[in-house]
């Protein structure tokens, strides 16, 4: 054999391995993606405010919502949101019937690393919560909490998680030897990050909580014990707190990115009104806080924990 024909051959093979790619990708995507007209939602099957297997969270209602306009069945593969859930969801195949197990990340931001990420449906902050009653009711904007007498802030015991916005800016002002620190992602699948606002601020174990928007609103909302007053960060040049929040699909996959994307566009005033619903903080294009119409009977049956 020449080497002429050798690299021929050589030639032969690499576009037939593309070919074949090609064809198993555009099989997969119609196979998967809608065929059997079913919306296969990744979630985590306890993480109120955004989910739970009793679909009490946003998300579970956006998830309703999405799949009403479709005029398809809803379907959700549960795991964890902790290290490896895309892994095990999206990118996941079912044992049995070799499909992907979900089709659709309800809750990533926007340019995550590990899915194609549609348009943000929704742009929220991280913000500080407190009990009224306590000596902090002057606290209207974080910076409130700067001016508080050096005695009283002192003695203030600051509930953060580790690796946040939050936690960057109390390092910043010199906040960090008063701060509780609390995992990000837990091993313990029955933990939720809400119990730093349900339990600990409840109970007096910690005074400030900071925590993202979403799980700010929704759990001061739903407290019993006190009343709870919630103070969101604006944009800031040197640390960033808000950030577009979109749905991810699988990379390469992008009629049905497209499809979502319609789908928010056309419904965005509705889910608007859900994140209302919840208590989530939504800003504008300008970073501004929006005040957005909410629903109720989209929460009647809602409640924080499992």
């Amino acid at each position: 054999m020449t080497r002429k024909t050798s690299e021929h051959i050589a030639s032969l093979v690499v576009i037939a391995a593309g070919l074949l790619l090609s064809l198993g990708a555009s099989a997969q995507q119609s196979e998967t993606v809608g065929g059997d007209r079913v919306l296969r939602v990744c979630e985590d099957p306890n993480n109120l405010p955004f989910s739970n297997r009793a679909g009490e969270g946003f998300e579970n209602k956006i998830a309703d919502l999405l799949a009403r306009e479709l005029g398809w069945t809803l379907e959700y593969t549960w795991f964890p949101q902790r290290m490896g859930f895309i892994r095990n969801t999206l990118r996941g195949r079912d044992p049995d019937s070799n499909r992907f197990k979900c089709d659709l990340v309800l809750g990533v931001p926007v340019g995550f690393e590990l899915a194609s990420t549609t348009k943000p449906y929704y742009r929220s902050t991280y913000a500080l919560v407190y009990a009224k009653g306590k000596g902090l009711d002057s606290v209207t904007v974080p910076e409130g909490l700067l001016r508080l007498e050096p005695s009283k802030l002192k003695s203030l015991k600051l509930g953060v998680f580790g690796q946040s916005p939050a936690a960057d800016w109390l390092l910043k002002h010199r906040l960090f030897d008063q701060v509780v620190s609390y995992q990000r992602q837990s091993g313990d699948p029955e933990r939720y990050p809400g119990e730093i606002i349900e339990k600990d601020l409840a109970t007096g174990a910690i005074d400030v909580a900071f925590v993202w928007g979403p799980i700010a609103g929704y759990f001061a909302k739903s407290a019993t014990s006190a009343t709870v007053a919630v103070v969101p960060f604006q944009p800031d040049p040197e640390i960033q707190f808000d950030f577009r929040i979109a749905m991810g699909v699988r990379f390469g996959e992008r009629e049905w990115k497209d499809r979502m994307e319609r789908l928010i566009d056309a419904n965005r005033p509705r889910i608007q009104a859900i994140l209302a619903a919840y208590g989530v903080p939504q800003l504008d294009d300008e970073g501004r806080i929006m005040t957005v119409p909410a629903d109720p009977s989209l929460t009647r049956d809602a409640k924080p924990g499992k």
